[in-house]
Order: C-alpha cells, then structure tokens, then sequence
C-alpha cells in the first residue's frame, strides 16, 4: 500500500532545538506527506478503473469467471478501503489549514511527531485512541 513506502520517500521529521511543535516547517512537512500520499491513492485508483474496463472479459467456464469476479471484488474492496483514506487526507489537509493539526479532538494535547509520521492522518493521541479502542472491545463482546 502507498502507507509502507511512505516512509522510504520522507525522512522522519526532526525539530530544531527549541522549535515550537507544529511549526511552519512542520505543517510544510506533513502537507508534503500528505499530498504525496493521496497523490499516489489517486494513482492506484486511476489504474485500477482502467484495468477493470481493459479486462472486461467474459468467461466460459464458470470457474474462470468465479475467480474473475473474486479478483474484482477484493480489488474493489481495497479502492474503497483507499477512498475512505483519501477522505481522512483531506480532511487532515484542511486541519493543518485550520492551524488544528497535529492536537488530539478528544482532550487537544499535542498528538506527537512521531505519531504522525507513523500515521499522518491520526485525530487522537495514543492514550485517547487507546481509550475509544478498549470502549469499542467492551461494547463489542
């Protein structure tokens, strides 16, 4: 997925000494990931609409086309895992125009460097997304 090679393409970010947490330069670095990052879900998606129209075949036998139908929903079923991706991208985008990125939506403490590099589009820190997932496994059992 575009996620794993992310970080191949940016080096994590490193403040300067005394540098105020979501600084220009920041906010100029996770703009950078984010943008790329959607760039190339858009990409994906781009190709996969223009593979699905070139392989539009119709099998006889109806093993062929069992597995055929079988590639395209689990293909579909990743755009679509990248469409909901692409819409926490912008809404992250329109965070950092806000000047709200990078702070926790549920107690607004600072989220952290590391955790954004790790997943730039993060809303909570890791003790209030820790939290929501244990009230999640309650509920859930």
């Amino acid at each position: 997925m575009a996620e794993d090679t992310l970080h191949k393409q940016f080096p994590p970010y490193v403040p300067a000494a005394g540098e105020e947490y979501m600084s220009e330069k920041q906010m100029a670095h996770f703009r950078e990931i984010l943008g790329t990052l959607k760039g190339e879900l858009m990409e994906d998606i781009e190709r996969t609409v223009h593979t699905m129209q070139d392989e539009a075949t119709v099998f006889a036998d109806p093993n062929d086309r069992a597995s055929q139908e079988s590639d395209i929903a689990l293909e579909l079923r990743n755009r679509d895992r990248e469409r909901k991706l692409i819409k926490k991208i912008d809404e992250a985008l329109e965070r950092i125009d806000a000047g709200e990125y990078g702070y926790c939506d549920s107690c607004g403490v600072e989220i952290g460097l590391k955790r954004l590099e790790a997943r730039p589009t993060a809303t909570m820190c890791i003790d209030c997304k820790t939290l929501e997932e244990m009230r999640e496994r309650q509920v859930a059992k």
